[in-house]
């Protein structure tokens, strides 16, 4: 047997701890938080809650394309439709927390934070990166009620209380609350008729079955054009650039008043700030150039940006909204 002299016994002692030092780092490093100095070392997945086409699912493969050559990584889309966005959200909550699985939220999110009881938390299990568009949503009537701003809308509803119907793509959407909220600005009670999608409460709006509707500019501007509906507002608290002459809700006589249908890139919560601060770099450098600017004006949206904490007060503001809004109109959490 061999026999090892206290000294040598020593530097074999050692020896070993500096193996299983080494052995320890090795493995911190390979289960380290993602560096903004190295990440994206692989392409980065966006889950959108919608189907291809919609305008959630044009404006990720806009941006996405550009912010795949910015970091030098493929930025790959992936439609997770069903219940109001909240699939393609949960599984983003659930993801790792390493910069590589995103979400492409819209308003949908947040409503859904207010009137369902979801088995995620919205607001704490996903990091806010930047807000991607804003796309117009508009008031708009059948000439044959005779209003034409939302003032006489108001004052014709006070004087037919219940008898006004508005229609809306289904219950709990943005067009719904965005009725709900002008019966509680306004002191009013605008009846809501749901219908199974926009097409169909389009149809009966021009067909002059219900009196009023709130939709997303780019599918009723045709008829405002040809004369066939009246629009009244936006009901952002900007003016929309494809409606640059037409009044906001706020500006209409209704302080306060926000139902834009927003867009906006998140993270699972606990991703690390330096990936999600480089993700907003390369979003907000996208948003500057023409190749993504071009389709997404097209389609009637306007650009937005900014930053994550931005992002996450836009967030809390809008849960608080459509919370008081839910609650005001009966919808059950």
């Amino acid at each position: 047997m061999l026999r090892f002299s206290k000294r040598e016994d020593a530097l074999r002692q050692k020896v070993r701890l500096l193996f299983v030092a080494v052995i320890a780092v090795a493995a911190l490093a390979t289960a380290a938080p993602t560096r903004a100095d190295n990440y994206p070392t692989r392409p980065v997945r966006v889950a959108i809650g919608f189907g291809p086409g919609a305008v959630a699912d044009l404006a990720a493969r806009a941006v996405g394309a550009r912010m795949g050559q910015t970091l030098g990584q493929q930025i790959v889309v992936e439609n997770r439709p069903g219940a109001g966005s909240s699939i393609a959200a949960e599984y983003v909550a659930r993801a790792p927390k390493d910069g590589y699985t995103l979400l492409m939220a819209t308003v949908a999110n947040t409503i859904n934070a207010a009137i369902s009881t979801l088995p995620f938390d919205f607001s704490k299990d996903l990091a806010p990166i930047a807000l991607v568009a804003n796309v117009p949503n508009v008031l708009v009537v059948h000439p044959s009620i005779g209003v034409s701003n939302v003032q006489e809308l108001i004052a014709l509803a006070k004087s037919k209380p219940e008898q006004i119907f508005y229609a809306s793509s289904g219950a709990g959407t943005l067009a719904h609350l965005s009725g709900e909220l002008l019966n509680v600005r306004a002191g009013v009670k605008l009846v809501h008729v749901p219908y199974p999608g926009s097409a169909q409460g389009v149809t009966d709006l021009l067909a002059g079955r219900v009196a009023a509707m709130f939709s997303p500019a780019s599918t009723v501007w045709p008829h405002v054009e040809a004369g066939r509906l009246k629009a009244l507002a936006t009901t952002q608290t900007k003016r929309a650039a494809m409606a640059p002459n037409l009044p906001t809700m706020a500006e209409a006589g209704l302080p306060g008043y926000d139902t834009g249908i927003w867009i906006g890139l998140l993270a699972p919560a606990g991703t690390p700030r330096e990936a999600i601060d480089k993700l907003a770099r390369a979003l907000n450098e996208a948003l500057k150039s023409d190749e993504v600017l071009t389709p997404l004006r097209a389609q009637g949206v306007d650009p937005l940006g900014g930053s994550p904490d931005e992002f996450a007060r836009h967030i809390a503001n809008d849960t608080r909204n459509w919370t008081t809004v839910a609650q005001a109109a009966g919808l059950k959490k």
